[in-house]
């Protein structure tokens, strides 16, 4: 009797991993998508931050996370996925470097927000501000360290002016798309 009931639930837990895996390549799929749409600045505005944040505010702290992180194995590996159609661990070690690595911290708050706080609005709300904050902060000090590396000295209000305060009002809007399709598409996406 317990291995007919076994076999019975293994189909079941069988399709949902089979769900996860879809849905995370969907999204790391989206996410790469993303980065390719550029306006080219000095740090081009990309898509990419709203792809890292409707990923995780779509699929859900863990699955997000995942499709974050093979988004940036993908690139880590020479795989064409970040802005510009670039990839390999050069773009990773460059000034913009520190900004990719920092979409990971911001899934990795924002999970942690989740599993904390539930998954209301107002929760995914804050937490896409704080990651946001929190990749702008990883993706500052690493451009901070590479830039005196290699061109001299740099100071911090120079570089917000090149790398964050541009790209303020972008991001805001970009987070509130992101919250428009996770509440639009919370019922479609099982999490």
């Amino acid at each position: 009797m317990k291995s007919m009931k076994q076999s019975s639930t293994h189909p079941a837990s069988h399709r949902t991993k089979t769900y996860d895996l879809v849905y995370i390549g969907i999204f790391t799929v989206l996410i790469a998508v993303c980065s390719w749409i550029s306006i080219p600045l000095t740090v081009p505005v990309t898509l990419q931050t709203f792809g890292v944040f409707a990923a995780v505010g779509i699929l859900g702290g863990k699955r997000g996370t995942i499709a974050v992180l093979v988004y940036i194995l993908m690139g880590a590996i020479g795989i064409p996925v970040f802005s510009g159609f670039t990839g390999g661990l050069g773009i990773l070690a460059g000034t913009t470097g520190g900004y990719i690595a920092g979409f990971l911290f911001s899934a990795l708050l924002m999970w942690g927000m989740e599993k904390l706080f539930g998954r209301s609005t107002p929760v995914l709300a804050v937490s896409m501000v704080l990651g946001l904050i929190l990749c702008y902060a990883v993706g500052t000090v690493w451009f901070m360290i590479v830039y005196t590396g290699t061109s001299g000295s740099v100071g911090l209000l120079t570089v917000l002016g090149w790398c964050v305060f541009p790209f303020l009002i972008p991001d805001a809007a970009k987070i509130a798309l992101a919250l428009l399709m996770t509440k639009r598409l919370s019922g479609v996406v099982r999490i």
